[in-house]
């Protein structure tokens, strides 16, 4: 079954954007950059909000600028075939290799799991990762902790009264300083833990 994975920078404080709406403070430099292009290689479908999805609109014409460098110019070369599912009340039309969710968070992900395909199905954007999460929708979480505290602003992680348990798969500093940590949900330890309670 295909991994649904939630791949994001956050503040050393916890924020995926900061309290004025910013999060230019995950711009990646050239060796976090080459990273999260590997990393996107491994992504067959890749599920987004409006907001997401109107910053990355960018990347459907980026190959057509004559400043952008070889790297920027391969993961404009994976970004722009890559489908996308858009979640969004307010657009109706989209660019490129995207259409709109026709269902909810958890329909589109059983429907794409159910459909043939390869390659993980990643959750991008703090407000619909943070839907999935409280529905138990994520395998991993492949978080890039960046060496700065905002303050405030929308969290990386919902603050709801329920326990995750969580294996470290992977851990990588950079020398940017932003720490790389890729943590799996433990969805079998819990339902072992589970069985022994009476209901």
């Amino acid at each position: 079954m295909r991994d649904v994975t939630c791949s994001m920078g956050v503040s050393l404080d916890g924020y995926a954007v900061g309290p004025d709406g910013d999060f230019g403070w995950t711009a990646p430099d050239e060796e976090v950059f080459r990273f999260v292009t590997d990393e996107i290689r491994e992504v067959g479908v890749h599920l987004l909000g409006r907001r997401l999805y109107e910053t990355m609109l960018y990347w459907e014409t980026a190959d057509q600028d004559p400043s952008l460098d070889d790297s920027m110019l391969a993961w404009a070369a994976l970004w722009k075939p890559l489908p996308k599912v858009v979640f969004s009340t307010t657009l109706s039309t989209l660019q490129g290799n995207a259409r709109l969710a026709s269902g909810g968070l958890a329909e589109e992900i059983e429907r794409l799991r159910a459909e043939p395909g390869e390659g993980d199905i990643a959750i991008g954007g703090p407000t619909l990762a943070a839907e999935a999460a409280a529905s138990g929708l994520i395998d991993e979480y492949r978080i890039r902790v960046h060496p700065v505290l905002v303050g405030g602003g929308i969290p990386f992680f919902p603050r709801r009264e329920r326990r995750v348990d969580l294996e470290l798969v992977e851990t990588r500093t950079f020398s940017s300083g932003v720490l790389y940590l890729r943590y799996r949900v433990a969805h079998q330890a819990l339902f072992q833990k589970s069985k022994g309670r009476s209901p």
